[in-house]
């Protein structure tokens, strides 16, 4: 996990050294805290925010230095805006942007007074995701850069220390070590995999890696070409036959329910193509190595079954990643080759580049058949053309299910990793109907327009009437925007996503 600040939670007592950090809310109000405090010293936090025009508006932030006869070097007012206007993302966002003051100020040690004037937080949900947002903000990939390259991103970690103040100091510690941080190891995790180089985390690497998991509890199979070969997965090997790796089907199972639950399993399952050159239809050179993350869907996945068997989540849960590499070679599956997947049903592969749903209809086939689940969700970095649609905003979503949809719509507005229903036609339909083929019983792309939908088509053909929700990731796993909790190249979106929807669904 990346090295972060130390997190220590007291009751308050205003702090005699160090930065002291305070909120106020809209028109700059004050708790009775820093009334007190800016009264017995002459107003100056009165007269700093007048100076300053400070409104306390969200996010914003004014630095004040101490008086003389103050212990504690300065103090920090973060604001708020209307406090009943807040939701859980947004009092992450302000944590994340007071992490980044708090590191360009080069502040080693702080401490948050979370008082009143966040409004009701009796269940200490408000303290707690302040916290998370300013952690979830100092995450970087650095292990292989021998000497920091930007001057505002310091190798050294600041701030190595925070205090987080408030009365029910014990609660909000329950709720933060319980439930936070393991959330937070599964999302740093996701970000490591998607930002590893691939001739790192190469398919064998990777199914290694997911090994080591068994510590955490966590139940693991790893199927092998000779087992993939046996189940008759040609979809997924034919995707690896050009690379000098293996191929793999990593299977995670997290056994939380109650011993006398009857209830059947959650199933998430993940693209990993852990380098997509495009195969013989080898993709252009300009931007080729951003295909590293190609394996985004599966970091989730494997982030999410961390995060899980560290919280020890009430529930039964399988998690299934595809594990391959895509390359050119004379063994290399061609355009216009047939394949057989694991389905019995044949492929046509018009396109060798558009291989992750190959990988998955393998997948989805073999988990819907071995597991029977309950509700089962892929994710992949699966199309361009989600982007066209959604730009970098969104996960697409495509189901067969509104309930299941209502659910992920529901998680993504309470976690800030929003998702987006997208159309998704029935068997025979206009949609289903672009990728029939004349050779097999369907094709791998159904053309040039509405390329997000005719893969989740696909997609479709190997779930039965499993409840099943496809969310292309292609915007928001890799390459995707900043924000105030993450500044990485690989975001680790979904982790928080699925963890939310099974918390609030199933436990």
């Amino acid at each position: 996990m990346s090295k972060t600040a130390k997190i220590n939670f007291e009751k308050i007592d205003l702090p005699q050294s160090d930065t002291v950090v305070l909120f106020a809310t809209k028109s700059a109000k004050l708790s009775a805290l820093a009334k007190e405090l800016d009264d017995k010293n002459n107003k100056f936090i009165t007269n700093a925010i007048k100076i300053a025009g400070f409104k306390g508006n969200k996010s914003s932030i004014l630095e004040i230095l101490s008086p003389a006869d103050q212990k504690f070097d300065r103090l920090i007012i973060v604001g708020t805006g209307d406090t009943k206007q807040l939701t859980t993302p947004d009092w992450r966002h302000i944590g994340g942007n007071l992490s980044a003051h708090l590191t360009k100020s080069k502040i080693e040690t702080a401490t948050l007074i979370c008082d009143e004037i966040l409004g009701d937080d009796d269940d200490g949900e408000i303290t707690a995701n302040l916290a998370h947002g300013l952690v979830l903000r100092q995450y970087r990939f650095k292990k292989y850069q021998t000497k920091s390259n930007k001057e505002d991103e310091p190798t050294t970690l600041n701030p190595k220390k925070i205090t987080i103040q408030s009365e029910n100091h014990t609660t909000v510690k329950k709720l933060y070590t319980s439930q936070i941080v393991p959330l937070q190891h599964g999302v740093f995790a996701a970000r490591d995999l998607v930002n590893e180089p691939s001739n790192i985390l190469g398919p064998n690497e990777y199914a290694k890696r997911i090994k080591d998991l068994k510590s955490l509890g966590l139940e693991i199979e790893i199927l092998t070409d000779k087992e993939l070969k046996a189940n008759n997965m040609n979809a997924l090997l034919g995707v690896g036959e050009g690379s000098r790796q293996g191929s793999y089907l990593a299977i995670m199972k997290w056994n939380g329910a109650p011993a006398k639950s009857k209830e059947k399993p959650l199933a998430i399952v993940g693209k990993g193509v852990t380098f997509d050159t495009g195969g013989i239809s080898i993709k252009g050179s300009a931007g080729m190595e951003d295909m590293k993350g190609d394996m985004g869907g599966s970091a989730t996945v494997v982030g999410l079954m961390q995060t899980l068997a560290l919280r020890k989540a009430k529930v039964d849960v399988v998690g299934v990643v595809g594990l391959v590499e895509n390359m050119p070679d004379g063994q290399a599956t061609r355009p216009g080759d047939i394949l057989t997947s694991m389905s019995g049903q044949t492929i046509e592969v018009i396109n060798t580049d558009a291989e992750g749903r190959l990988v998955l209809a393998d997948a989805l086939w073999y988990t819907q058949e071995k597991f029977n689940p309950k509700f089962m969700i892929n994710l992949a970095t699966l199309t361009g053309a989600i982007m066209v649609a959604l730009g970098k905003e969104y996960a697409g979503l495509f189901s067969n299910s509104d309930e299941l949809s209502e659910m992920l719509d529901a998680s993504g507005k309470n976690t800030g990793e929003g998702v987006w229903r997208m159309p998704l036609g029935e068997p025979g339909s206009a949609y289903d109907k672009l990728i029939n083929s004349t050779f097999a019983d369907m094709k791998n792309t159904g053309g040039r327009w509405g390329g997000a939908i005719t893969a989740a088509q696909f997609l479709q053909r190997y779930v039965n009437k499993t409840p099943w929700a496809h969310l292309d990731v292609a915007g928001v796993a890799m390459a995707s925007n900043k924000s105030p909790i993450n500044q990485s190249w690989g975001s680790g979106y979904g982790v928080d996503l699925l963890n939310n929807w099974i918390a609030e669904n199933f436990e």
